[in-house]
């Protein structure tokens, strides 16, 4: 009984080897679903790297803007456009902080034209039949951080991506139910606008 037992373990494992690996989304489709949509929406709720929690609303308008409405209370503003990402303190009447968007992992999957297959920007691919990951930095300037992208298949979604940025801090942004396509208007990622809004100078 035990030769019987010990034939048929290995039988069935010699079966599970011959199966093929649980298959994650390609590359070259994950490429084809970001480039798809110009504009998108979705709640988020972002874990900063303190641990703090925050929710709000997000706003993407390819390519190179976004927006980040925060709930209160936060109430906080974060604005990709122009070049720029802004940051708006909700307490304070001091113009926002500014830096390149080039400059941010993020910029990578608001270009106009997404390529995975882009030499040296693919860092990590992983994933199985419920998910995939991908790990993105920017070839030229990999000291700026990377963002890994989490998706589900069939159909493929983005659904949460974490930035580690330069000093190596982590920002988890996890998205709700992502709609994509809508007009939304120009105005919404135009920071000098948001600036004269808020009386704050240039």
């Amino acid at each position: 009984m035990r030769l019987l037992a010990r034939t048929l373990l290995a039988a069935a494992t010699l079966v599970l080897l011959a199966l093929p690996a649980a298959a994650q989304i390609p590359v070259g489709e994950i490429s084809r679903y970001l480039n798809s949509f110009a504009t998108a929406r979705s709640e988020f709720t972002q874990v900063n790297g303190d641990g703090t929690i925050s929710t709000g609303d997000l706003s993407i308008s390819r390519p190179n803007r976004a927006r980040f409405d925060y709930d209160a209370p936060n109430k906080g503003l974060v604005i990709a456009g122009g070049g720029q990402v802004a940051i708006f303190d909700s307490v304070s009447n001091t113009p926002p902080e500014q830096y390149p968007l080039s400059q941010t992992p993020l910029s990578l999957i608001l270009a106009q034209n997404v390529d995975l297959g882009r030499s040296g920007m693919l860092v990590r691919h992983t994933g199985d039949a419920t998910q995939t990951s991908v790990t993105l930095q920017d070839p030229a300037h990999p000291e700026y951080g990377n963002i890994q992208l989490v998706f589900t298949p069939n159909p493929t979604k983005l659904r949460q991506w974490v930035i580690t940025d330069d000093a190596g801090t982590q920002t988890t942004v996890i998205l709700g139910d992502m709609q994509t396509g809508g007009a939304l208007g120009t105005s919404l990622f135009s920071i000098p606008q948001e600036m004269r809004q808020r009386g704050l100078t240039e």
